[in-house]
């Protein structure tokens, strides 16, 4: 069953999307604000995205940039159908676009037509030791069997592994976070919480001394029990 997140703050609507996607087939989760929609697309658990561009808190274009460009269908339902939102909502990474007021029907088969698509395009990988990525799906498995990371330990795992190479500022995988309580600190344990569930392939994760975290594929897994020595 395909699961599909609805960020819509109108009851009315919200309700309709429910009943109509639930009837259709598909397994709906509801979100009716801005942040808790963010926090719910960021988990990267939803095969596609309902998204209402008028919302509080935050608007749908934030979600947008924040989650556009991983990959998940987006589909924008929004009465803000001018152009320019239009098009800035494709910039952002919105597969579709669909005006208020709307046919459920048609709703339904636009959301069916993109997740079809999805299924059809090159999945992103990203390997090495005996780890494997998946940057679409979120999920790590480590020598074939699945590891088990909260949303937080992987965010900051595909944030480094998108980066290989690069030393990543604690500032970035903080934002990268959407946690309102976590400081630097939350950052160094999430990283150690990571590096301890990888096993030997962790000395992929190295530390920049005053700076933060970099990715390197190339770096042999390490032989012993210790973290991996900071670079």
């Amino acid at each position: 069953m395909n699961r599909v997140l609805v960020v819509e703050d109108d009851a009315n609507v919200a309700s309709a999307l429910v009943r109509g996607l639930r009837k259709a087939g598909f397994e709906v989760e509801l979100e009716t604000d801005g942040t808790r929609g963010l926090r719910a697309a960021a988990r990267g658990e939803h095969d596609a995205i309902v998204l209402d561009l008028m919302l509080p808190e935050r608007d749908g274009f934030e979600i947008l940039e924040a989650v556009g460009a991983r990959g998940v269908p987006i589909l924008v339902l929004s009465a803000r159908d001018a152009l320019d939102d239009r098009l800035r909502a494709f910039t952002l990474g919105a597969v579709d676009f669909v005006a208020k007021p709307f046919w459920m029907e048609e709703l339904v088969a636009r959301l069916r037509a993109r997740l079809h698509l999805g299924d059809t395009r090159e999945k992103r990988l990203v390997a090495w030791a005996d780890v494997c990525v998946d940057l679409d799906a979120r999920t790590v498995s480590v020598a074939g069997v699945a590891v088990h990371l909260t949303r937080a330990e992987l965010d900051v795992l595909v944030f480094l592994a998108e980066r290989p190479g690069r030393a990543v500022p604690r500032e970035e995988l903080l934002a990268r976070l959407l946690d309102d309580g976590a400081d630097a600190r939350t950052v160094d344990s999430h990283v150690a919480r990571v590096r301890k569930k990888l096993g030997a392939a962790s000395s992929a994760i190295g530390t920049v001394w005053g700076i933060g975290y970099r990715f390197d594929p190339s770096v042999e897994p390490r032989t012993d029990r210790r973290d991996p020595e900071p670079r």
